[in-house]
């Protein structure tokens, strides 16, 4: 009987449990051909606070841990010296959820043993020059490599261009999104219209999920309803610096305006089954442009229809489920709402499109499995 190829995933987000989808994922998808290890800082410094690893009974990929040095900064953390155990001893490949540009994905590189191939996968949609050493360990990283996933098209079009690149296997595979506990549910929707004052019966809600930030486009959004003569109502949920100023702004509207902060992301389906239109009106700045928009992929999953900017990987993301506008034309995104708004019916045919779209693309089942599919591409090919 052929024993299960042993995979080790390593990544500093492991740390968290609902970071550790995609390996447990392809722990299930693998079934019997394959054997699922993440690796995971036992303590890791968050951008918000302190990370103990938190487990989960039952996860069905293995999770192992080891110390991580120096968290507080992503580019210079290192896992140290438990790492090397952890990737030697019938590896049969070594994925790394780490950038090759930073002193971690150099060490995973460093410490996977030379037989055993090396799969990084890498979120930088942006050219940059990286100051020495980072761009000397990018370069050994993808040389050491088997090849590579871009978690975007735009990712891997900016990357192909790099020196090693292009001369390494190359996969885009999307961010997964969990169907079954994003679905339409319009009661749930309803129930936190109620607590939000709003009747369900009132005017179409357009949505918006996310940080409130210029670059994710909060101004061009409250500028286009500015202009919207249709009735509305705008839920905006998430939080950041623009919050006093959206709230500001959503006074002058009396009661068509309504600013949700602090929801978990197990609360996040019912914020997007409360909204009737979904929006994300992303930006590119020099140094920032959408990676994927994780909002659209939900919203698709929750039966929304879903409009969003061609900014970044944005248009890729949407395909022909939703609708791609300017990135800087208010008055686009004027149009295009007021003929949602004014047209259940569309908005019924977007909504379908959108949720064929999440289960058949987007659905983590279906993600997983095309990574153990690329996987076993790269090992085929040594």
């Amino acid at each position: 009987m052929k024993r299960p190829r042993r995979l080790v995933t390593v990544s500093h987000s492991y740390v968290v449990t609902l970071n550790r989808r995609l390996a447990n994922e392809m722990a299930r998808v693998g079934g019997g051909d394959w054997d699922i290890t993440a690796v995971a800082p036992r303590f890791f410094h968050g951008d918000l606070s302190p990370l103990t690893l938190q487990r989960e009974p039952g996860e069905p990929a293995r999770v192992e841990d080891v110390r991580a040095l120096f968290s507080r900064s992503l580019h210079t953390f290192v896992y140290g010296p438990e790492l090397r155990a952890r990737l030697s001893g019938g590896v049969d490949l070594v994925h790394s959820w780490e950038e090759p540009y930073v002193l971690a994905g150099l060490e995973v590189a460093l410490l996977t043993p030379r037989r055993v191939p090396l799969v990084f996968c890498t979120a930088q949609n942006l050219s940059k020059r990286y100051p020495p050493p980072f761009a000397q360990v990018e370069r050994f990283v993808v040389q050491r490599s088997a090849g590579w996933v871009a978690w975007g098209e735009t990712v891997k079009e900016n990357l192909l261009a790099r020196p090693g690149y292009a001369q390494r296997p190359a996969r885009y595979m999307p961010m997964g999104v969990d169907v079954e506990l994003f679905r339409p549910d319009r009661a749930a929707g309803e129930s936190l219209l109620r607590e939000l004052g709003w009747e369900p019966s009132g005017p179409p809600v357009v949505g918006y999920l996310g940080r409130f930030v210029p670059e994710k486009g909060v101004p061009l959004l409250m500028e286009a309803l500015e202009r919207l003569t249709t009735p509305w109502r705008a839920l905006f949920a998430g939080g950041g610096p623009m919050e006093g100023a959206l709230r500001e702004w959503g006074a002058r509207h009396g009661d068509k305006v309504r600013v949700v902060t602090g929801v978990p992301h197990t609360g996040v389906p019912r914020v997007l089954n409360a909204m009737d239109v979904l929006c994300a009106p992303s930006q590119t700045t020099p140094k920032w442009k959408e990676q994927f928009g994780r909002m659209l992929a939900e919203g698709f999953a929750c039966g929304l229809p879903v409009l969003g900017s061609d900014s970044g990987e944005v248009p890729h993301t949407v395909g022909d489920a939703g609708l791609v506008l300017p990135e800087a034309r208010p008055a686009a995104w004027t149009d295009a709402l007021a003929g949602l708004l004014e047209s259940p019916e569309r908005r019924r045919e977007l909504a379908t499109r959108g949720r064929e779209r999440a289960v058949t693309r987007f659905a983590w089942p279906v993600v997983a499995r095309a990574h153990l599919d690329f996987f076993s591409e790269v090992m085929e090919r040594r």
